[in-house]
């Protein structure tokens, strides 16, 4: 078990991981502020859904869902179809559109960590994903209320990891070129994934 010493140094390292997150939300498109972000991103991983599960996996209130989910539908990369088994509800699926959009989320945030790795190794840059993975996984088996396997599963995983990389998509190594930030959603009160 480490001292305790550690653990206080990883509470205030993991604060200060802010700024990451504030980089990565810094190079989102304007239009599609961190909110609309996870709901592609889940929908791609998750596939389609009702809005009821998609709330559940952004662990948002349904209200702040549904204005994420119209925004993203009326830029047309979801669609929205009646749930044959409740024509009350709907069914929600990310269109070729909202694909591109995340090829293109995910070509930006690999960007911004090229840039800013650009001294750091493939092994390097692994062993931090093992073991930021590890420290999800743990927090998810053991707190309560947050994502639990057999509850959610693999969904913590999801919110945690950022915008899905479709698989045809190879992130460049190179650092990014002239980054430009656009500005933050003040609407959004979700932390960027």
């Amino acid at each position: 078990m480490a001292a305790r010493s550690q653990y206080e140094e990883l509470a205030r390292q993991l604060s200060a991981i802010g700024v990451v997150k504030r980089a990565l939300s810094r190079v989102l498109p304007s239009d599609c502020p961190g909110g609309s972000a996870a709901v592609l991103t889940l929908l791609a991983q998750h596939g389609e859904m009702r809005i009821s599960r998609l709330a559940e996996l952004l662990s948002v209130d349904m209200s702040v869902t549904s204005r994420h989910v119209a925004h993203v539908a009326e830029r047309g990369w979801i669609e929205r179809s009646p749930d044959p088994a409740d024509k009350r509800s709907r069914i929600l699926r990310l269109t070729s559109s909202g694909h591109d959009v995340l090829v293109d989320l995910s070509r930006r945030s690999a960007e911004v960590f090229a840039h800013n790795l650009v001294d750091w190794s493939d092994e390097e840059v692994g062993e931090i994903v093992t073991s930021l993975a590890r420290l999800n996984g743990s927090f998810a088996a053991r707190t309560p209320g947050v994502c639990t396997p057999g509850r959610h599963g693999d969904d913590c995983r999801a919110r945690l990891a950022g915008p899905a990389v479709p698989k045809d998509v190879e992130p460049d190594r190179e650092p990014a070129e002239g980054l430009v930030p656009v500005a933050d959603d003040p609407t959004d009160t979700r932390t960027p994934l």
